[in-house]
């Protein structure tokens, strides 16, 4: 048992005992030098005494050990079941706070589960994207390869600008406005061949054009090679120019000029970035060259043009139809008129209509005022306005 759980006055005790038990063995040892039957008899006596208070301090001692038992004994019950009430709240606690958190991670996993469920679908439908995506990148480097091949052929590349100039024609101008494969001159055939009324006259337009000159130029490693293809290009189309002029150019029967039909919006931006003089020359030839985008213009240019042909060819038409309205507009005017005498007369018609309804209200008014009595006392005269002879 410590020291710091003993009772104070219990200490004291202890240390009183043992200060008399020291004191009477020195009193005894003292009267033991001294000598003597009496000093005997007296030390014995004081022991005597001393022994009795020790023996009276000892079943104190023990008296105040036993409550001192019992109260531990107390405290260690109610200690005890302070430490199981703890012990029950605690764990009680415990289990609360292990009911929560897996209550927590159960739905933290749930949602986890279902985010995870989402995202899983999300990457899915990507995928699926993704799949799509590279199959029309696929079918794309298909077609690519296909176009490569096609423009790597003369014939398949004049094809290509013809199915071009067809779809922007067929698209813009009405099918009596041009020809394909047009027979011109002594047989020869153009692309494409715009009716137009004289002046002009019919315009020819060729899709042919000289691609392995621009590619060369794209494939130049060096600024000398790059000058040498440029000129190679500008050399080639002022060829295919002057072909043009010789072929579709027919005094009589065609336009002074025709259309050199260039499918790639890249060569003709290097014409006229690069290559002006060549331009320019194609233009004192009377052969212009359009893209699919000057050819657009063009062509509704020419679409305005034959819609004013036709006006000038329909103006007399138009004059007789004006004056055949200008007539049916007078006749309208005579019959408004009538309409608006018939609409006078059936006014006056009503007025007159409203003064006899009024005079009938007014004398079935006069009629409901009148008071009748015995057959000899009410006097039969006639309204006013009766005898007015109205």
């Amino acid at each position: 048992m410590m020291l710091d759980s003993l009772d104070p006055t219990l200490i004291m005790l202890l240390a009183g005992g043992a200060a008399l038990l020291a004191l009477a063995l020195a009193f005894w040892l003292a009267l033991r030098d001294r000598g003597g039957s009496e000093a005997e008899a007296q030390a014995r006596e004081q022991a005597a005494l001393m022994s009795e208070k020790l023996m009276a301090a000892q079943a104190e001692l023990a008296g105040r050990l036993s409550q001192l038992a019992e109260s531990q004994a107390a405290a260690q019950a109610r200690l005890a079941q302070q430490m199981q009430a703890q012990e029950r709240q605690l764990s009680k606690s415990v289990e609360e706070r292990l009911a929560d958190v897996t209550r927590r991670v159960g739905e933290s996993l749930e949602k986890s589960s279902t985010q995870a469920t989402q995202s899983l679908t999300e990457l899915k439908e990507r995928l699926a994207v993704i799949d799509a995506a590279q199959k029309n990148i696929t079918e794309l480097s298909t077609q690519v390869v296909g176009l490569q091949d096609i423009l790597s052929n003369k014939q398949a590349r004049g094809a290509f600008g013809e199915v071009q100039l067809e779809n922007l024609v067929q698209a813009v101008l009405p099918p009596n406005a041009y020809q394909f494969q047009a027979q011109i001159g002594d047989g020869r055939r153009v692309d494409c061949l715009l009716i137009l009324p004289n002046p002009p006259g019919p315009i020819g337009i060729d899709a042919k054009f000289p691609l392995e000159g621009y590619r060369a130029l794209q494939n130049a490693g060096d600024d000398a090679a790059r000058t040498v293809a440029r000129k190679a290009l500008g050399a080639s189309v002022l060829k295919h120019v002057r072909d043009i002029r010789d072929r579709y150019i027919v005094p009589g029967e065609t336009a002074d000029s025709a259309l050199m039909f260039l499918p790639s919006e890249a060569i003709y931006a290097e014409l006229h970035a690069n290559l002006g003089d060549v331009v320019e020359q194609s233009y004192r030839e009377k052969v212009w060259i359009v893209s699919p985008t000057t050819l657009m213009a063009t062509l509704n240019t020419v679409r305005a043009v034959l819609k004013d042909a036709r006006m000038r060819e329909q103006a007399h038409i138009i004059q007789r139809e004006v004056q055949l309205l200008g007539t049916d507009v007078g006749r309208l005017d005579e019959r408004v008129e009538k309409l608006q005498t018939h609409f006078n007369q059936a006014g006056e018609d009503i007025r007159q209509i409203r003064i006899s309804t009024d005079k009938v209200t007014k004398r079935a008014g006069r009629i409901e005022e009148l008071q009748l009595g015995p057959a000899e006392e009410t006097p039969l005269v006639p309204p006013p306005d009766r005898l007015a002879g109205e």
